[in-house]
């Protein structure tokens, strides 16, 4: 049993296990924990994973976080058109972090507060709805609470979600797949009946009951319910190669261990 990793290191290997079997795909993570999760998952189960550069190319390798190689080893020219056509094609995922997220995965970028007058205003839609309805989806949520996972809707619909009473006859929901949410205390997935919300692992020394008491739905608890892997030595590894600066050391307060303390 591995003790020696942090909260952020742990939540890391589960950002890149979102991104496995996904096939040749661009794996787009937003924010430290996310990103460094997909380049983690390029270079170790998933390398027909494809990365950018974060700027106008495809890249052989991830470019470690906060520095920049002098010579990356491009493999083909990403200019914005291109974005779009491989976010409308459906070959694309992104790991987001929204502001609150509810039982049936809409999620909010936003704002909170009403829409034409909210209390705290954020980044509007950017691409959500667009990539929501295309492509695979993931969110990292830093500090699980009943704030973000919302009892009832979240008050700005910006992330398409499995919401029935969202949804118009004739239209096709067949691109929805919301394929896993990674917290500070666990990994969740929308694949119980009617995409209800479960909990697929608990990170080490949480309990089921503190996750259902921090989110304001209802979970589901599969009889498997297991606890989240811890990283390998060779995860760690390859986690300090693309942060050589340790910028994971600032995803939570105080840089937490990644086994709680009983």
């Amino acid at each position: 049993m591995r003790n020696d990793f942090t909260l952020a290191e742990l939540v890391i290997v589960a950002c890149a296990d979102a991104f496995r079997g996904n096939g040749e795909v661009l794996a787009s993570g937003i924010g430290t924990a996310p990103r460094l999760g997909a380049g983690l998952a390029k270079l170790t189960h998933s390398p027909e994973l494809m990365m950018t550069d974060g700027e106008a190319f495809l890249v052989e390798n991830p470019v470690p976080f906060g520095t920049r190689p002098a010579a990356p080893a491009f493999s083909g020219y990403m200019s914005y058109a291109r974005v779009f056509d491989i976010v409308w094609s459906g070959r694309r995922h992104v790991m987001i972090g929204p502001l609150q997220i509810d039982r049936w995965g809409q999620a909010n970028l936003s704002g909170v507060g009403a829409y034409d007058k909210p209390k705290i205003a954020m980044l509007g839609m950017r691409g959500l709805p667009g990539n929501s309805i295309n492509h695979l989806n993931s969110m990292f949520v830093p500090n699980h609470s009943t704030r973000v996972f919302v009892e009832g809707e979240v008050d700005i619909v910006g992330g398409v979600g499995y919401n029935p009473a969202r949804w118009q006859p004739g239209m096709n929901r067949d691109s929805i797949d919301i394929r896993r949410v990674v917290t500070d205390l666990c990994v969740m997935d929308f694949e119980g009946p009617d995409h209800a919300a479960r909990v697929r692992s608990l990170h080490p020394g949480v309990s089921f009951e503190e996750v259902q008491a921090a989110t304001g739905f209802p979970l589901i608890r599969p009889d498997d319910l297991g606890e989240t892997p811890a990283p390998t030595a060779e995860e760690l590894a390859v986690i300090a190669a693309l942060d050589p600066r340790n910028a994971r050391a600032s995803v939570f307060k105080d840089n937490p261990p990644g086994r709680r303390a009983a």
